[in-house]
């Protein structure tokens, strides 16, 4: 029918527009908006392996549909949302994490504005420019209203304990754990490589990769002395279990490998180091040691801890 013709060539020419027009044509009723259009970065980002190790042009192009001001702004720059809102945004999802997807970075700028006093609806569209002789991209439209904005909950700062092998296998294992989670604090476990050498390879991002699944080998050994040792690796399940109250067991390779300031070269085979660089990534209050003094120099604050009947964390 001719009226379906119309709405079917309308609805493909919006979704081939600029991200402006999306946003009137989508709009339930007449909002400002702020725009930021083809902003270029150069970013690592992608699932495969020829795109790890080097960066790509990524164009961004975001509106934000913003509430009328309650009174004029009076040309005054403090009581708008400002281009650097978004911009801001853009850096700060970039620089959290490596990420493979841009529907994930996409979701997290979305996460970021709309907390914004203002802010009611974000069109993003994010398009990688190097893959071919094309653009290949993705679009998002959240709505502050559904709810599509992250909460921020506050919860206390983690305690990171980490547990050298005679800690583990040691028999009062379960009680040091019921003090620890007696604390009220959140509390994450990192652990060392197990006691026999892993392999040893020529090419050194191979060995970091091995050194990486020998902690995370001995992660699940752990995960194996209690049921309460719940092995996570990515920043979101651990987020979601420090919120819960929730005993981990943090298994390194995806938040090291995917960091965008990632622990200094060799820190997979200094463990106490690494994970002081992974306390001080969660904010933790404290990092603790059971079992295996620190080998060298951290800037987080850092206490031993002899293997004693009572686990004392001052």
């Amino acid at each position: 029918k001719p009226w379906q013709t119309a709405v079917m060539t309308r609805n493909i020419s919006l979704a081939f527009a600029q991200i402006e027009d999306r946003a009137v044509a989508l709009a339930a009723r007449p909002r400002d908006r702020i725009a930021v259009r083809d902003y270029l970065r150069d970013v690592e980002i992608g699932a495969f392996q020829a795109e790890r190790g080097t960066t790509q042009r990524v164009r961004f192009n975001v509106v934000v549909e913003v509430a009328h001001a309650d009174d004029p702004v009076g040309d005054d720059v403090d009581r708008i949302l400002s281009y650097d809102t978004i911009t801001d945004a853009i850096s700060a999802a970039l620089a959290d994490e490596r990420l493979n997807l841009l529907e994930t970075l996409a979701e997290r700028i979305a996460d970021l504005l709309l907390p914004e006093p203002r802010a009611r609806r974000v069109f993003i569209r994010i398009e990688k420019l190097d893959r071919g002789p094309f653009a290949l991209g993705v679009e998002i439209v959240r709505d502050r209203a559904k709810g599509a904005s992250a909460p921020v909950h506050l919860r206390r700062a983690p305690i990171v304990l980490h547990l050298s092998n005679a800690a583990m296998a040691d028999a009062r294992l379960p009680r040091w754990l019921d003090q620890i989670a007696a604390r009220g604090a959140p509390v994450v476990l990192t652990v060392g490589a197990p006691d026999q050498r892993p392999p040893v390879a020529a090419i050194s991002p191979a060995q970091r990769r091995i050194d990486l699944l020998a902690l995370e080998q001995n992660a699940w050994v752990l995960a194996g002395c209690d049921p309460r040792c719940v092995v996570v690796g990515t920043r979101t399940e651990i987020d979601w279990a420090l919120g819960q109250g929730q005993i981990t067991v943090w298994a390194p390779s995806k938040i090291v490998l995917d960091a965008v300031e990632g622990p200094q070269e060799g820190a997979s085979r200094l463990p106490v180091g690494l994970s002081a660089w992974f306390a001080a990534k969660l904010g933790a209050q404290r990092l603790y040691v059971l079992g295996e003094a620190p080998q060298e120099a951290l800037s987080l604050p850092v206490t031993p801890l002899a293997l004693t009947p009572v686990l004392d964390l001052e």
